[in-house]
């Protein structure tokens, strides 16, 4: 019986400490449910019920593959902000390479020219 219960002690602990490592290295933007330094006091304090917590409700998603879940492009909100701001910074580029381009074309001025007058 004692060794039962030193196995499932060991078990334990084990869990304990890998939960709090995977806690710990998880990407905080990525976390679930409370904030990343809630889950790793929950999984310290608790030690099995945080553990248990953690992979069940707090734990990135991963998919089949073990690799975390990415949202669609077109689901990104982030994505999205940078293509328009893109889209933005290409317009405005467009705009001064216009400008530029008529200033360049228009014929030049010569100074007395303009207003009928000459300094001397």
């Amino acid at each position: 019986m004692i060794r039962v219960w030193l196995i499932v002690g060991v078990i334990a602990a084990l869990f304990y400490i890998f939960s709090i490592v995977d806690c710990a290295l998880a990407e905080r933007e990525r976390v679930r449910g409370v904030p990343k330094a809630a889950w790793v006091l929950i999984v310290v304090v608790f030690p099995i019920i945080g553990g248990v917590l953690w992979f069940l409700v707090g734990r990135p998603r991963r998919d089949r593959a073990g690799r975390p879940r990415s949202l669609a492009p077109d689901d990104d909100p982030e994505f999205l902000r940078n293509l328009e701001r893109d889209r933005q910074q290409r317009e405005r580029i467009r705009r001064i390479e216009q400008e530029l381009s008529d200033l360049d074309d228009a014929p030049k001025k010569k100074s007395g020219d303009s207003d009928g007058r000459r300094d001397a």
